[in-house]
């Protein structure tokens, strides 16, 4: 609701007022005075070079972390000028997209701050800047859907969550109901991260405009039930399985108008959020028409990470539905791919060959790269119009 209030002006307070107005006005033109140099950071230029920019007049050294983009090599040391602003310049970067960074200053991690854009991950937030290029995922003059954040109750967890969830152009004009899509994270990310480093908003909504893609909710829920560390028992926690099936799906097919029967509904997930997937899609496959995998399968199949030598495998705990000829007759789509360099492609080849062994129809790609935002947003791009055929 939009509240006004009214005011009544005497002259005294005009002159009090206009008096504000000098003084701030002489403020704010002083303001940049002792402040040292005006920074711009990032500026990006049409050939997808990008410099960045810290002023630190003090520091001993500044470094750049920004792991996914490519061949960063000696562009991570940034050099200081004589104003003690340290700059370097990358690229062009390619593929274009969005990249996530930090500065590294005399060893401490800080965001940019004079970008005002972030995207948040499991542990802390990053400073992020985009490249255009990405033609799948640049910003268009096309119809923009929404994306929110919304808290709820977790009746499993007895805690307040939040998850984010988008909905398409027009939604909000609508009566209509739509399918919904629900998109998992990595272990190394959160709810956040899929529509900002991962693009997923705008993504969708160029395949929409382009009639690629069914409109739809995309709904990106928060896999993580506590604060992740590696080694940690949270990578693959069931309580977040059982939270999804008896808090997320209820309350999105409770305050959005989305169709409730299987053909409807899909899941996919990248890294830990591809294994977890697979701990929901599987054993619940009368409630799933679709399922994807990204660079990601059941951990320790292939041995290593999750190693499941301690009691029964993943394979013989789900074994009935696995086996279940009916269920496979509305499965619409099992779709997997991975990276020729990614560190989990063992683990994809082994469970997409497991479940080719129970009869499963999987479409399965390997692309170049590894386990990186830029693979990820590719799969997505790839596998959204697959949906709701």
């Amino acid at each position: 609701m939009n509240r006004f209030v009214s005011f009544r002006f005497t002259p005294c307070a005009s002159l009090v007022g206009w008096a504000l107005v000098l003084v701030c006005a002489g403020a704010f033109a002083q303001a940049p005075r002792g402040r040292g140099p005006q920074v711009v950071s990032p500026e990006v230029t049409e050939d997808g070079k990008v410099t960045f920019r810290i002023l630190a007049p003090k520091a001993e050294s500044v470094r750049l972390n920004a792991g996914d983009i490519p061949n960063l090599g000696q562009a991570s040391e940034l050099a200081k000028n004589d104003e003690g602003v340290w700059e370097t310049t990358v690229g062009p970067i390619n593929p274009p997209g969005a990249y996530r960074y930090l500065f590294n200053v005399d060893g401490v991690s800080v965001i940019d701050p004079t970008n005002p854009i972030t995207s948040q991950s499991n542990a802390n937030s990053w400073s992020l800047v985009y490249v255009p290029g990405l033609e799948f995922a640049d910003t268009k003059p096309v119809p923009h859907g929404a994306v929110a954040e919304v808290t709820y109750y977790s009746k499993v967890l007895k805690n307040h969550r939040r998850m984010h969830i988008y909905t398409p152009p027009g939604y909000e004009k609508g009566d209509g109901k739509l399918p919904v899509f629900y998109l998992l994270h990595g272990a190394s990310d959160c709810d956040d991260s899929w529509s900002t480093v991962g693009r997923a908003g705008f993504i969708l909504d160029n395949l929409i405009a382009e009639g690629k893609a069914k409109p739809m909710i995309m709904v990106m829920p928060n896999g993580h039930i506590g604060r992740f560390t590696w080694g940690s028992s949270n990578v693959l926690a069931e309580n977040f399985e059982s939270e999804f099936i008896q808090d997320i799906l209820p309350y999105v097919e409770d305050h959005y108008r989305v169709l409730t029967d299987r053909g409807s509904r899909a899941i996919a997930g990248l890294s830990m959020g591809g294994a977890q997937t697979l701990n929901i899609a599987v054993p619940n496959l009368e409630q799933f028409s679709y399922f994807g995998v990204f660079s990601s399968g059941v951990f320790g199949i292939a041995g290593g990470f999750g190693n499941q030598n301690q009691g029964p495998s993943w394979e013989e705990k789900n074994k009935a539905k696995l086996d279940d000829e009916a269920l496979k007759k509305d499965l619409k789509l099992v779709w997997f791919a991975t990276g020729k360099e990614d560190f989990l492609i063992e683990t994809s080849r082994a469970t997409v060959k497991m479940l080719e062994s129970h009869k499963f129809n999987v479409e399965y790609k390997e692309s170049e790269g590894g386990h990186t935002w830029i693979n990820w947003r590719d799969y997505l791009a790839e596998f959204a119009p697959k949906l709701f055929r």
